[in-house]
């Protein structure tokens, strides 16, 4: 939404961004260091340790998404009404904290299944009244930028976590292609240590931030949100069913013969790529328009899914996972910052809700599609594991056609 009577200083650093989105950012730092060092090798817990199909896997990660997306509704709407957001992101990122030991003990598929999807209550609780709080404390000058710098954070956690399993995995197991027991609950048990410190992070460092709009009981309904905010809420749903859990990318890797070692390193450096490309594609978003940097991180994403499908080595999907970055760079933070952009100012944790809820419940249709797509389902065995990567690359392909020829026909509602 414009405002012609403000006006902004626009810095054009990123340390002279306000207190809370620092304080955010190194909370997502820390959380992901936790995070990453164990999400990324539970698919290969669950297929290696525990002998799960892929199908399986991929209920667990399509479950463990949608039952955090109605939270994530439900938690935007209630920052609104309750005006405080830091309170809820808070409790959000307190109840993963809490979560994370229990897998430790895990003996089976169910109990994996049970702490992952208790996991994604705390991130279903905290994702839209955080990045609420974040929309609230910048201009919309700036707001490409505060996002993108937000997601460097997060994702230099990532890759930091990342470096930490890789080492733990080099040190007891590094020649091995399927992951040792052992292995996984060391690095469980190193994951507790950041965990704490990102709750501590926004407990400590964020403020809430006055709310300077009047504001009325939000009504969950698409038509409060705008036509533009519903047009790109189709549009990214068709992205989306294509886009299954990164789980089959890190199964891609280790089918065609990556080791441990050799995935913990791909996943790492992909990691590298998105921290270095967020900031400046939020930045680059706000002078020639969010949209068209959208439009190029999914056409990007549709040509690395075919180049997935197509790979023959292990070294390829190597090489296509850390190009794989670029779009998680190009298109994520500026996707959430586009949704401030859309929705109206005072709806906006109801909007950042229903933006996170859609995208959470397509999680569990896409990863049940990709498992099906691989490994089939009863007595059929599926079409192979290139299947769910070609579905991924279409469905792009036609999200990115529908965002040139169709949004700019929709017209903002006043």
């Amino acid at each position: 939404m414009k405002h012609p009577t403000k006006s902004y200083t626009i810095q054009s650093s990123a340390w002279r961004l306000p207190r809370n989105v620092w304080a955010v950012s190194l909370t997502s730092f820390f959380m992901d260091i936790s995070s990453e060092m164990v999400l990324n090798i539970l698919p290969l817990f669950l297929a290696n340790v525990l002998g799960v199909k892929t199908n399986v896997i991929g209920l667990i990660e399509g479950v463990a998404e949608s039952t955090a997306s109605l939270l994530k509704l439900f938690s935007g709407w209630l920052s609104d009404r309750l005006r405080t957001r830091k309170q809820l992101a808070v409790i959000g990122y307190a109840i993963s904290a809490i979560a994370k030991p229990f897998f430790f003990f895990a003996q089976s598929w169910s109990g994996v299944a049970a702490i992952r999807w208790a996991d994604r209550v705390g991130k279903g609780i905290r994702t839209a009244p955080r990045d609420a709080l974040v929309a609230d404390s910048i201009n919309e000058q700036q707001r490409g930028l505060a996002f993108g710098l937000h997601r460097a954070a997060d994702t230099g956690g990532a890759m930091l976590g990342l470096l930490i399993a890789l080492g733990v995995v080099w040190g007891t197991q590094a020649s091995a292609i399927e992951l040792g027991e052992k292995t996984f609950r060391v690095i469980v048990l190193i994951s507790l240590i950041p965990a704490v410190l990102a709750v501590l992070t926004l407990a400590l460092g964020a403020q809430d931030t006055p709310i300077q709009a009047t504001y009325t009981r939000p009504k969950l309904a698409f038509k409060a949100l705008g036509a533009r905010f519903t047009t790109f809420m189709v549009i990214i749903s068709l992205f989306e069913l294509g886009n299954s859990s990164d789980a089959f990318l890190t199964l891609r890797a280790q089918e065609r013969g990556l080791s441990v070692v050799g995935v913990l390193a791909m996943i790492a450096c992909f990691n590298l790529v998105y921290t270095l490309v967020s900031t400046p594609a939020g930045s680059l978003s706000d002078r020639i328009g969010r949209r068209n940097v959208i439009i190029g991180g999914w056409l990007f994403y549709a040509l690395v899914y075919l180049g997935f499908g197509f790979a023959k080595t292990g070294w390829q999907v190597w090489v296509l996972y850390v190009l794989y970055g670029f779009y998680y760079g190009m298109a994520y933070g500026v996707s959430k910052a586009f949704i401030a952009d859309l929705a109206p100012e005072a709806l906006r944790g109801t909007a950042y809700g229903t933006y996170n809820a859609i995208i959470g419940i397509l999680d569990l249709p896409a990863s049940l599609i990709a498992g099906v797509l691989w490994q089939g389902i009863g007595r059929w065995s599926g079409f192979g594991p290139a299947a769910p990567f070609f579905f991924g690359a279409a469905a792009s392909f036609l999200a990115v056609l529908l965002m040139i020829l169709w949004f700019p026909k929709v017209k903002q509602q006043e």
